[in-house]
């Protein structure tokens, strides 16, 4: 996910981006980490490091493509299970969810982490390990944090931790790019946990463990179409040309004009179209992202997008022969991520910061894309964290995560203390 993430100061929420946690939210962060079976849980993590890194490799080398997570799904869940979850099952949209099962006295809580990957299949995944440093596609993003919840279930197992909230602990598909948030609209949407899940944490991805995902980037994605005659490379030169259309409309969109403040983007992602190198194509494409930290501007973005595309074609028709036909353009929507945002004084944040705050670190509150969109755009209460430790290159070959002891553990021991602390540990 998260070359696809934004993560900078949540502007929308400027007003309070210096708010010090509640005290009553900061007194329930420190008697959760203070703690006996918390402490507990903490050294569990710690003597269980070893086999964290062998599922974070495990998991990473077996392929996630989009729409094709079967395989890491069925794997995922037998980890679950062998972690100490008797509750696991994969939804008919091919998400893995096992429950742990609290006294009844708080609300559903949901923990995920998404197994898909950008990649396409056939991708090397096989991981190499330069002392700390593991390399692979996808590791961080998002192989990390599907090992932490293990972990994390298997700690709080071990100190015998009792939660008032039943915890769902979430493998989710669909994340990713075509992906379309597929999963969680899923879960939220159809799902046998509808309504029922109050509270929401999406893992995603690496990270020391103090950023706190309190706003959700709108983003919509397009595939564009430029259809013409095609014809003969020799024979029927001169004729329109999609692939002529496609490439002033890239050119077109390299150099349109968008705000910094608020952050908007656009990206071609994937081209394609044609039949041989000796032929005039019917049909040229390409994938479009664009998104921006407000509706407004996201809109200003699409509204301009369109008009140049359709200025492309017009070009290309004044350009060349229109005697075998036109070259028409059809712009269609392929993705569409919801905007959302769970305010700073939510309980649900000033908890998380609390709990952060008594690992002696600042809180550093911001905005992205990711699985969180979903609940935070129906009014759920949802925020994405890290999972610990270093790393970079996300969605590219040389992906990396450093698996440095100490950085890991504080990452997970965070992310551990914010969902016990929402949980109501007994």
């Amino acid at each position: 996910m998260f070359t696809k993430i934004v993560r900078n100061v949540f502007l929308a929420f400027a007003a309070y981006c210096f708010i010090v946690p509640a005290q009553a939210q900061v007194s329930a962060a420190q008697r959760v980490l203070t703690n006996a079976k918390f402490q507990a849980a903490e050294e569990f993590i710690a003597k269980d490091h070893d086999r964290l890194v062998r599922e974070i490799i495990q998991i990473t080398e077996i392929e996630a493509p989009p729409f094709k997570e079967e395989k890491r799904a069925k794997a995922f869940a037998d980890m679950l299970r062998q972690s100490g979850l008797s509750d696991v099952q994969i939804d008919a949209e091919g998400n893995v969810i096992g429950t742990r099962e609290g006294t009844g006295g708080g609300p559903v809580i949901a923990i995920a982490a998404h197994l898909d990957t950008v990649f396409p299949e056939g991708t090397n995944v096989r991981v190499r390990r330069e002392g700390t440093k593991l390399r692979a596609p996808g590791i961080g993003d998002d192989s990390r944090s599907l090992a932490v919840l293990l972990a994390i279930v298997r700690a709080m197992d071990a100190a015998k931790i009792q939660t008032a909230s039943d915890i769902l602990f979430i493998g989710n598909v669909g994340e990713e790019g075509p992906g379309d948030l597929r999963g969680m609209k899923y879960l939220f949407q159809k799902g046998s946990y509808k309504d029922k899940i109050k509270m929401f944490i999406s893992l995603d991805p690496f990270g020391p463990g103090n950023d706190i995902t309190v706003g959700g980037i709108g983003s919509k994605r397009f595939k564009v179409t430029f259809r013409g005659p095609g014809g003969h490379s020799f024979g029927s030169f001169g004729l329109v040309s999609p692939a002529y259309a496609l490439g002033n409309a890239i050119a077109k969109l390299s150099r349109m004009q968008v705000p910094s403040r608020p952050k908007t983007t656009f990206n071609v992602g994937v081209i394609g179209g044609g039949t041989s190198v000796n032929s005039i194509p019917f049909e040229s494409w390409m994938d479009v992202d664009i998104r921006s930290e407000t509706k407004e501007e996201l809109n200003k973005a699409i509204d301009t997008f369109s008009r140049l595309m359709r200025e492309a074609a017009e070009e290309e028709n004044r350009a060349r022969s229109t005697s075998q036909g036109r070259i028409e353009v059809d712009v269609k929507l392929i993705g569409d991520r919801p905007f959302g945002q769970i305010p700073i004084t939510a309980p649900m944040v000033q908890t998380a910061a609390g709990v952060i705050e008594a690992f002696g670190m600042s809180p550093a509150y911001g905005i992205s894309s990711t699985d969180s969109n979903i609940p935070m755009s129906i009014g759920i209460p949802a925020i994405t964290l890290e999972s610990g430790g270093t790393g970079g290159r996300n969605h590219t070959l040389d992906e990396w995560i450093d698996v440095d002891k100490s950085a890991s553990l504080r990452g997970i021991n965070i992310a551990m203390g914010i969902l016990v602390a929402l949980a109501g540990v007994q």
